[in-house]
């Protein structure tokens, strides 16, 4: 048990426009980030509701390494998803830990509709409210423009929002945090549009009292040799994460053309080394960062006749280029940036967009959809059609879009085509068909993300040839473990460089005494209390469904075979305890 601190904990109420700070010492047992993000969540949400319910929590929250040690920039969301009818957790980096580090809080727990559209400004003296009906319809690029004229705070603000797809209840609209980071998966947009909340801006200016500055500086020192004087981050900063579009199409992983593939014969043309050497101008790093992992392009578009071009900057990363290029088939950068600034600009979630699009191809050659309303060809390698149809599905203008708004499980239960529609627990299979660990880990995780459990990586270690026990014991230990980094809301690319021994050396020199036992226990802790709650949502391990395009396809590891998965579906269960 670490010793007790008080949490501050900010609670907004948009309904009533007020606010209250509340200390609480016993909330320090959790940690920070998604542990104490749970356990507000468990205590707040409302039992029987939809997730657009006006009382249904948020609760965003950081931890107590926050910006105080390098690879540590993350915050954590909790919410009722709309996209899922379940548990929703997301995390985004940038400026926003920092911001809320020094305004002096720990956690926010926004609840309630705002009687007309707002947004809110979090400061040290707490929450202020304003007129939001003037961004209301605007793209996340001008509402972010306009905010940062308005508010004060440059360098120390954050600025978070929505964009039209959140306002229109898209189930998978996300949240733009400063440029370029996003709470993404699992419809948070779509909640803060339900709220009438446009945006929040985060800043303050309280310092980060240090008690033992040599022992601090020990551990940092420490860590960042570790983050930047050896190969554990190399990858990130290199390439990034889309040098893994050549290594997963070499094994025969990259999902292609909704998943009738495992190569694609482009890959080359759309790969993290001609993103870079064709495109890449910079990379960013989140505040207290090292490594500059953010890799940000030049996309150059005609917008109109004769030489009428306009530049900008948009950042990529692998499930960017799996989503909105291999997957719809699409071949060169210029069309996956194409793609990528449409997502950003409207607020949606990038994955889920390029799955339901790939899905909604392949449904509408096999005549399923509605042509009459569909209104736009839909073809493999052609950018066109998927730009109008994402505008179709934020503006809804017939059944048709207004059902592929709420995600591809709803579209492929309504129209057909469940046995190509790629989802994994109700939510938009990610980037890797690497073989079992995936397809398992992904229908399992609390969140349902490849980065619940590291299951793709399990694949690639194990190989074709592996212990089922192993593996299922792997996935919950990997599970749990990171239940730990995320309630200190370290950054994943980074958990090589974060041991257990460490972790407990950068607590101890900030005044947190919390031992491997401890830090042990934690992450079982919340792995249980999510389960609870998800079981109270509905959810049902029992029920899960493994597309049938995923056990055609070979992966990785060669086709799979569906009494393995449920085999292995049946260990986790038991050796899980849910």
């Amino acid at each position: 048990m670490p010793d007790v601190r008080m949490i501050n904990v900010l609670s907004i109420d948009l309904a009533h426009r007020t606010w209250k700070v509340e200390q609480r010492a016993d909330l320090s047992a959790y940690l920070g980030g998604i542990g104490l993000a749970t356990k507000l969540f468990a205590e707040r949400w409302r039992r029987g509701s939809a997730p657009g319910d006006p009382e249904q929590p948020v609760v965003l929250a950081i931890g107590p390494l926050s910006t105080v040690f390098p690879l540590v920039t993350k915050t954590a969301a909790v919410f009722h998803s709309p996209l899922t009818g379940e548990w929703g957790e997301s995390y985004a980096g940038m400026r926003l830990a920092m911001a809320l580090r020094f305004a002096g809080y720990d956690a926010l727990v926004i609840t309630g509709r705002a009687p007309q559209p707002v947004y809110v400004t979090v400061t040290p003296d707490g929450a202020a409210f304003r007129d939001a009906r003037g961004l209301w319809g605007l793209s996340t690029e001008d509402s972010g423009r306009l905010l940062r004229e308005w508010e004060p705070g440059r360098g120390h603000r954050s600025t978070v929002r929505i964009g039209p797809a959140g306002e229109r209840g898209v189930a998978f609209a996300g949240v733009n945090v400063d440029t370029f980071r996003h709470f993404g998966r699992l419809g948070l947009g779509a909640v803060f549009g339900a709220k009438n909340l446009k945006a929040l801006v985060v800043h303050g200016n309280r310092s980060f009292p240090i008690p033992d500055r040599k022992a601090y500086r020990e551990v940092y020192d420490e860590i960042y040799a570790r983050a930047v004087e050896t190969d554990l981050m190399e990858k990130y900063h290199g390439l990034g994460t889309a040098g893994n579009v050549l290594v997963l199409n070499g094994l025969g992983a990259l999902p292609t053309r909704n998943l009738r593939a495992n190569r694609f014969e482009h890959a080359e043309r759309i790969s993290g080394e001609a993103f870079a050497e064709e495109t890449l101008v910079r990379k960013l790093a989140c505040p207290g960062c090292p490594v500059g992992c953010v890799h940000i392009g030049l996309y150059r578009r005609q917008f109109a006749d004769g030489y009428e071009y306009e530049s900008m900057a948009l950042a990529y990363d692998h499930e960017l280029i799996y989503a909105l290029g291999s997957l719809l088939g699409i071949g060169d950068t210029g069309g996956v940036y194409a793609l990528i600034e449409k997502t950003e600009q409207l607020g949606l979630d990038a994955i889920t967009s390029g799955v339901l699009l790939a899905w909604a191809t392949e449904a509408a050659e096999k005549g399923l959809l509605p042509r009459d309303q569909l209104g736009v060809r839909l073809a493999f390698g052609e950018p066109g059609g998927y730009l109008e149809a994402l505008d179709r599905i934020v503006n809804q203008p017939n059944a048709l879009y207004r059902t592929l708004a709420t995600g591809l499980e709803t579209a492929a239960a309504t129209y057909g085509g469940r046995e190509f529609a790629l989802t994994l627990g109700g939510h938009e299979m990610a980037g890797y068909h690497t073989g079992y660990g995936f397809v398992l880990g992904q229908a399992v995780g609390a969140r349902h993300s490849h980065l619940c459990n590291a299951g793709y990586s399990f694949d690639q270690q194990l190989g074709a040839h592996f212990d089922r026990d192993a593996l299922v014991d792997a996935l919950i230990k990997e599970e749990k473990w990171r239940q730990v980094l995320n309630s200190l809301c370290i950054c994943l690319f980074g958990r090589g460089v974060w041991t257990k021994e460490l972790v407990c050396k950068a607590l101890a020199s900030i005044g947190i005494e919390a031992d491997e036992k401890f830090l042990t226990e934690l992450g079982e802790r919340i792995f249980r209390l999510k389960n609870e709650i998800k079981r109270e949502m509905g959810f049902d391990y029992r029920k899960l469904r493994f597309p049938r395009r995923c056990l055609e396809t070979p992966s990785f590891q060669g086709k799979l075979d569906e009494e393995v998965l449920r085999d292995l579906l049946a260990r986790w269960i038991t050796k899980a305890g849910v």
